[in-house]
């Protein structure tokens, strides 16, 4: 029990550490139209906005079977802008940096597995009017990834520049059962997708690459 807890909130605690880096606008050129007749408009196959402005809890990982309930995650699946910036050492600032950077909405999901072992996916929405913000944001939470010491990354297959980190160093408190991690922090159009993994024992690279790719591919 000691460790499930441990867990738990060790995925806090690692992300709290994390505090919001402002980095350049990834601002690009106006390209003008070509004359002549207008393009077709793409099928909801192919256009991306059909697909993400629907439900977005809609696109997470379905719970595996055998895996338990997490309690710590909301009972409707989303995460408001407020509960989001809990999450980081100053909320206050980090609240304000998501409002700057267009925040929109979030959703989550997660589970228990093993004896102590827990899982946390979410998709991070934003409107992008004035910037390419989860592009930003998967490269902020990329940067504080590769801070951490014992990290080994490698690159998410079909995603431009998605990564995933496994942390060999664990997290030890005194009482408890030592705390491994890993993580994936990627983006496609207007979501950026953080995955969160923690047990009592080292995690497989394939571990957190398998639902990384599984992930992505639903986005």
């Amino acid at each position: 029990m000691l460790g499930l807890v441990a867990g738990t909130c060790a995925g806090y605690l690692i992300q709290a550490d994390r505090e919001p880096t402002g980095l350049p606008s990834l601002s690009q050129p106006v390209v003008a139209q070509a004359r002549g007749a207008a393009p077709e408009p793409l099928s909801a196959a192919q256009d991306h906005r059909v697909k993400t402005d629907g439900d977005l809890r809609k696109l997470l990982l379905k719970r595996p079977k055998g895996a338990r309930e997490a309690e710590w995650i909301g009972s409707d699946g989303w995460m408001d802008i407020g509960e989001y910036a809990e999450s980081f050492t100053k909320p206050a600032g980090a609240f304000k940096d998501l409002v700057a950077d267009e925040f929109r909405r979030a959703a989550v999901t997660g589970w228990k597995q093993g004896s102590a072992g827990t899982v946390e996916v979410r998709l991070l929405q934003y409107r992008q009017e004035e910037k390419l913000a989860a592009g930003e944001a998967s490269d902020n939470g990329q940067y504080w990834a590769d801070e951490e010491s014992g990290t080994r990354s490698w690159a998410i297959p079909g995603t431009g520049n998605g990564m995933v980190y496994v942390h060999s160093k664990p997290d030890t408190h005194p009482g408890y059962l030592p705390v491994y991690g890993a993580e994936a922090q990627a983006w496609r159009g207007d979501i950026a997708m953080e995955i969160w993994i923690y047990d009592s024992k080292p995690i497989p690279k394939a571990t957190i690459m398998d639902l990384a790719k599984r992930q992505m591919e639903r986005l």
